[in-house]
């Protein structure tokens, strides 16, 4: 299912929307499968970007939680050379020198100058030491974006930790650049990490609200005792090498489509495994449980086949009998006197080919008043 969202993301915007984005979601019990999970999509996207088949022609990727060494190394383990990630990838450093303190204490070392906002260490790595500014960080993310090559028109953005940006600025404003992020003309996608545990409930749901597409990492086991299991390994070391990647679709029609993998580490790379029978019980669940059945039994199914319905005519050979609503039918047969005109005889098989239809009316009684153009309300004062 990761390969589903890495295609929401490769193939990008249409006219007149927003980029598409993908809310990832973690905690502390897997938090290093959340981060895994994190590079493996950023990874697999660069990948696709890198042979031409994305919308966007680069991935900027703004490094908060880890050093950007950290992306580049995953990435070419992922068999991305040198010259695809000095093509296809930005990474803005806010991780290394967040508050500028470093450049300080360098600067009152050296008696340089005064530090710069941020400045370029590698090709494709720039430091960026202003983290509290929301506003400069919108203006550094689309200046690395447009310094693609030309000929494409979009870039991509990946925002590692969304916890870490909100130790330095408030949620609207984070939102607003998210926003702004998503609205922007040359953003095809965007993707970013939350630990939700750490925040209050309602932070998470804001960023959702934001989002066309939700990644849950789930621990695969959840014990608050944290006992010991059958292979002497306890539940946090489990949840700290297996969980659950349950994706939530939001499609163009409305419609929202839940799928669900199973997450692991196998030696210093991630993988997923599909589970349908798995996601099958996850769909399940979402139906609310009611307390009586809602399914026919043989019986009972027999038996609403075998009810003759009142518009219907039973077809058994017989002359159909037309019922004109004042009396019963039964009442009618013991009474001959109502035979005419309370019910007419109509022989089911024409005499010519053509077929002719009639319409009979019976008025409810002689009190019945003919229609009339007069007012029914004129005794109202409106």
């Amino acid at each position: 299912m990761a390969e589903a969202v890495v295609r929401c993301l490769r193939d990008g915007r249409l006219d007149g929307e927003h980029a598409p984005a993908l809310a990832v979601e973690g905690s502390l019990q897997c938090c290093p499968l959340a981060a895994g999970a994190m590079l493996h999509i950023a990874a697999a996207f660069a990948s696709q970007v890198a042979a031409g088949k994305a919308q966007a022609r680069g991935l900027v990727v703004v490094a908060f939680d880890r050093s950007p060494l950290v992306y580049l190394e995953f990435m070419r383990r992922r068999s991305l050379d040198t010259n695809a990630l000095d093509r296809c990838v930005r990474i803005l450093d806010c991780y290394s020198d967040p508050l500028g303190w470093k450049q300080k204490i360098q600067n009152q070392q050296h008696q340089g100058n005064s530090a710069k906002q941020f400045s370029t260490n590698k090709e494709n790595i720039t430091v960026y030491r202003s983290v509290k500014d929301v506003t400069k960080l919108m203006s550094s993310v689309t200046e690395l974006g447009g310094g693609f090559e030309e000929g494409k028109k979009y870039f991509s953005v990946a925002v590692d930790s969304i916890s870490s940006m909100l130790r330095h600025a408030s949620v609207p404003s984070i939102s607003g650049l998210l926003t702004n992020l998503r609205s922007h003309e040359q953003v095809s996608s965007i993707f970013w990490m939350i630990h939700s545990d750490l925040h209050e409930p309602k932070v998470p749901r804001a960023f959702e609200c934001l989002s066309t597409m939700v990644a849950c990492v789930e621990p695969a086991l959840v014990d608050p005792v944290c006992g010991e299991s059958p292979g002497n390994l306890s539940v946090l070391e489990q949840n700290y090498s297996k969980a659950k990647f349950i994706v939530r679709l939001k499609r163009r029609n409305g419609r929202v489509k839940h799928l669900y993998e199973d997450l692991y580490i196998e030696g210093n790379d991630i993988k997923f495994d599909s589970a349908p029978s798995v996601s099958i019980e996850v769909n399940q669940s979402l139906v609310p449980k009611a307390q009586f059945n809602l399914e026919l039994s043989e019986k009972e199914r027999s038996d609403r086949a075998n009810v003759v319905l009142p518009f219907e005519h039973q077809g058994n050979g017989e002359p159909i009998r037309i019922y004109d609503g004042r009396r019963s039918l039964p009442e009618a047969q013991r009474d001959l006197s109502l035979t005419a005109p309370a019910l007419v005889d109509e022989i089911k098989a024409p005499k010519s080919g053509t077929a002719k239809g009639e319409i009979h009316y019976f008025r409810d009684s002689d009190d019945e008043q003919p229609d009339s153009d007069e007012d029914p309300d004129d005794d109202l004062d409106i």
